[in-house]
């Protein structure tokens, strides 16, 4: 057993499922924690209801450490918002079992090394200890470990509005008027936006979440209006797989947007890549380039996350250079390529970097990807904490069947016009999508995504 203390940046869900399955293998794990609870993130969008039911929503091995407890599994089928998530089950695991003695919150990592070696020192840095240095109420802090899991998520390093990945010309001075991922525009936002006039900008689940929400919003309070700005030009790619999707939830979502856009309830500005914000009569104008804009009350930006990186500079990272996810996963996941949302399970291998026991995993491995399932989450966890066990074997295992999305495109372009579907298997698993390369192996014609 090469590493007997591990240590794991976040207490989400995937870090909480890595802690348990250190403990599960005879191992210490110290979880840090930035926020004051476990699940710190997923209480920002507790409203918000996944779109994958329980039976994808609960680690195995965490399930095993709460059986003791008394702890009842919810219903497999039914689909819980965040906020049952966080009672119903991480709540549970973080406070009644022993990971209860293990986690540190309201500490945030400001970084990490090895003990008496910098970025660039080579000789014997394989068995120095890790050294994390962290910031909580009393001060500066710093603990040692023999391998670390870096599962702290990019829920609060957001994408800015600016369509060049810097933030709009004037972003930072109208931040009053701006709110980022998913706001509760029915619940506890409900009086910022009803009866406003609400521009959401992007394209994923969360875009359209809120655009829904809004929709719905204006059938109950007059004067509101939900506009949708999209850098691209085709919004259909929004609409998602429908009733091919195997995630019934994520597939109605899709198909319930699309009617409302289809309705016109949602007014859709397409090619909008945003570069300045500015008031204009106590109310906010966005702008693409020379363009005179869309004038609205509140802005959401909605354009995806990024991982901070900050705290890892004098560590040795393979990152891809374009998405910032390990080398290794940056093809299966790269939305350059494609749009699957569903991407082949992987593990410590293919979460690998140059650092000898360091592992990125959870919603921060996928870089600036967006197609991150929880349960992917979880099978990375279960085979990095394998591999820095010392099971090799384990670790190189794939224990997990992902759910099809109903829509399997490449370079932009559907799936079966960009040969993914049909036709000879490839030698290696293409990102394309899992279930055709399956019919291709079986020698089946067709499209394995249909």
């Amino acid at each position: 057993m090469n590493a007997r203390t591990v240590a794991i940046i976040g207490a989400g869900p995937v870090g909480l499922a890595a802690a348990a399955h250190v403990l599960e293998r005879g191992m210490s794990p110290i979880v840090i924690e930035a926020g004051p609870e476990a699940a710190h993130a997923i209480r920002q969008w507790q409203h918000v209801q996944l779109f994958s039911p329980w039976e994808y929503n609960v680690d195995k091995a965490a399930a095993r450490l709460l059986a003791p407890t008394g702890w009842n599994s919810p219903d497999p089928h039914a689909y819980p918002t965040g906020g049952e998530l966080i009672d119903r089950y991480l709540t549970p695991l973080a406070t009644r079992t022993p990971l209860r003695e293990t986690i540190r919150t309201s500490s945030r990592v400001t970084a990490i090394s090895r003990v008496g070696f910098d970025r660039a020192k080579t000789k014997g840095r394989e068995q120095a200890p890790f050294e994390i240095r962290y910031q909580n109420g009393g001060g500066p802090e710093m603990l040692r470990a023999d391998a670390v899991i870096d599962a702290s998520g990019t829920w609060f390093s957001p994408n800015p509005a600016g369509s060049n990945g810097l933030p709009a010309i004037g972003e930072r001075e109208r931040a009053r008027r701006i709110a980022y991922g998913m706001p509760d525009v029915r619940g506890a936002d409900r009086a910022r936006y009803a009866g406003k006039t609400v521009v959401v900008l992007g394209a994923g689940h969360s875009a359209v979440g809120t655009l829904i929400d809004l929709a719905q919003l204006a059938g109950e309070v007059p004067g509101t209006r939900a506009i949708w700005l999209l850098r691209g030009t085709d919004p259909s790619k929004a609409f998602g797989g429908g009733s091919n999707d195997k995630l019934a939830a994520r597939g109605a979502l899709g198909s319930t947007f699309a009617a409302l856009v289809a309705a016109g309830k949602i007014r859709v500005e397409t090619g909008f890549g945003v570069t300045h914000l500015s008031e204009t009569d106590g109310r906010l104008r966005i702008s693409a380039g020379s363009c005179s804009g869309v004038v609205a009350d509140e802005l959401v930006v909605s354009t995806g996350f990024r991982p901070d990186l900050s705290f890892l500079s004098e560590l040795r990272l393979r990152l891809d250079p374009a998405i910032e996810a390990p080398v290794a996963l940056a093809p299966l996941i790269d939305p350059n390529e494609h749009s699957c949302g569903t991407v082949r399970p992987h593990g410590a291998r293919e979460l690998a970097h140059d650092e000898p026991d360091f592992y990125l995993a959870g919603m921060k491995s996928y870089g600036r990807a967006p197609t991150f399932l929880m349960m992917t989450g979880y099978e990375q966890v279960r085979s990095i904490v394998a591999d820095i066990a010392g099971d090799k074997e384990a670790a190189a295992r794939v224990e997990l069947v992902l759910p099809e999305t109903g829509v399997c495109t490449r370079g932009g372009v559907e799936a079966a016009g960009a040969g993914c579907c049909g036709g000879p298997a490839k030698a290696e698993p293409s990102a394309c999508c899992a279930a055709d390369e399956t019919a291709k192996k079986e020698g089946r014609a067709g499209c394995g995504c249909s």
